[in-house]
Formats: structure tokens, C-alpha cells, sequence
């Protein structure tokens, strides 16, 4: 069923939740058992959850010895091939406690926008589903190109959540909330609700406007959202470290409203 506020996200039956590469990769990587136990702690009470993570580049990193994240295409997806094993592992590590297994899915634009690779990406994703196992879902940026690419993994989340019909999609952020202003600025006010459909076009999220293309951060999420809203899947915006408390349905984080589907 739709979760149609945030208080449904506590009996959703199936959950998008994603995360992005500073909160689970470098000196953040402990966030990862944190994240799994709100997850298991979610599938304990009967919700199916699939797992959006971005992180294999930033992972890769210092396995091959650089000194920063490679701007050419070819160390990038060298970076991804690395780290993409080691995201993995960490995972699976986390998960062992709690007798979970998860399934790798990685996803290029291509492999969404042609009508048999997307049903076998729907039917591979249900079926890990139905077995108990969580769908771990990265783009697939070994082979991915800068002309194929998602641009950032809030959108593929929010791709994701259209394609498998979820009730809820979580977006997790290194702040607390959307801001009516950047942060930083003394006059930004916290977004609580955005209702289906408002005009968001006089509001800044980070250093850019909604209506721009952004890279990631607070704007990537803000369309994003408004990309799984508009397919009548509710969407919440939160903090990382809030994720345990956004899946019981808290009054936290900025709440999307979904469009009747």
C-alpha cells in the first residue's frame, strides 16, 4: 500500500531506501552495520526492502593507491570494479549476524529504458524479493559511459522505485531535511511536507534551484523526489544517521506527498 505520510513508512510493505557515497565510504564506512540493522529491523516486521547504495568509486579509491577521486573515465571505472567487491563485501559482512543475504544488481540507463532488459531487471529484482534476499543496487559504472549515466543515484533510486511499484522511497542525505535556503544561510528554514505537484521553482537547494541540473547533493534529491511523487510513490528526505527512525515512521526529515497513482 502507497505510504501516503510518513507515519505509513512504519507498514510499507516495500521500501527504496538509498544512500550515498559519503555516507557509507572512507572514514564513514562504519555507517554501514547501522544501516543494515535498520534494515533488518524493518524486514523483521515484514517489509521488502531494496538497497540503492552509491560508494564503489570512493571505495576503490585507496585500494589502488590514489591520492583522490580520478576525473578520467577509464581510472573512474577501474575505481568502480574495486571498490564495487569491497561495498559488497562490507554489506554482506553486516548482514551475516542477522541471517539476511543480498544480491548484487547493477543498472545502467540503457538497461532501463529497453523494455527486456528492464522486465528482466524487474524480474531478477522480484524474484531476490521473494526469496528473502535484498537487492543491492548501484549503477553500473565500470561500463557506464559519461553519455549513459544515471548523472547520480538518486534518480536511479527513484527509477528503481517506479520499476518494482514501491510503496516509499527513503533518500538519505548528509542533512537532517530540505532547506527553504542553503544551510548555511541564517534565513534557510527546514521543509517539512512538499505537497504533490507544488511549484518549487522559488526554492534554492544547496548551491543550485530545483529546476537546474544538479550532480548530487540537496537539488539531485529534490528532483528525484519529485520523479517517484509524481508515479504515486511517497518519498522521504533525511539524514543518514536517521535511518532507523525514518523506517518507523517518525515525524522527521521532508515528506513528498505522493500523487494519486
Amino acid at each position: 500500500m502507497t505510504a501516503r505520510s510518513r507515519a505509513d513508512l512504519a507498514t510499507a510493505e516495500r521500501i527504496v531506501v538509498k544512500v550515498g557515497s559519503s555516507s557509507i565510504s572512507g572514514e564513514s564506512s562504519w555507517r554501514i552495520p547501522m544501516i543494515v540493522h535498520a534494515l533488518a529491523a524493518a524486514r523483521s516486521r515484514g517489509a521488502e526492502i531494496v538497497l540503492v547504495s552509491s560508494g564503489a568509486i570512493a571505495t576503490g579509491i585507496p585500494f589502488l593507491e590514489l591520492d583522490a577521486r580520478p576525473t578520467d573515465l577509464a581510472t573512474q571505472q577501474a575505481a568502480a570494479a574495486v571498490g564495487q567487491n569491497v561495498l559488497m563485501f562490507r554489506y554482506l559482512e553486516a548482514l551475516r549476524p542477522f541471517r539476511i543475504g543480498a544480491g548484487q544488481v547493477l543498472l545502467t540507463t540503457a538497461d532501463l529504458e529497453n523494455p527486456t532488459s528492464r522486465s528482466n531487471a524487474r524480474r531478477a529484482v522480484e524474484r531476490m524479493l521473494g526469496l528473502g534476499v535484498i537487492p543491492i543496487v548501484n549503477e553500473n559504472d565500470t561500463v557506464a559511459t559519461q553519455e549513459i549515466r544515471f548523472g547520480d543515484n538518486d534518480r536511479l533510486a527513484a527509477l528503481v522505485a517506479q520499476l518494482i511499484q514501491a510503496d516509499a522511497l527513503v533518500l538519505l542525505s548528509d542533512i537532517e531535511a530540505l532547506y527553504t535556503k542553503p544551510p548555511t544561510d541564517p534565513d534557510a528554514e527546514p521543509i517539512d511536507v512538499i505537497a504533490a505537484g507544488a511549484d518549487l521553482s522559488g526554492l534554492e537547494f544547496g548551491s543550485t534551484v530545483v529546476n537546474s541540473v544538479g550532480t548530487g547533493g540537496a537539488a539531485t534529491k529534490a528532483s528525484a523526489a519529485r520523479i517517484a511523487a509524481a508515479s504515486g510513490i511517497g518519498v522521504l528526505v533525511t539524514g543518514a544517521d536517521l535511518v532507523d527512525r525514518a523506517l518507523q515512521g517518525d515525524e522527521i526529515g521532508t515528506w513528498f506527498e505522493p500523487s494519486p497513482r
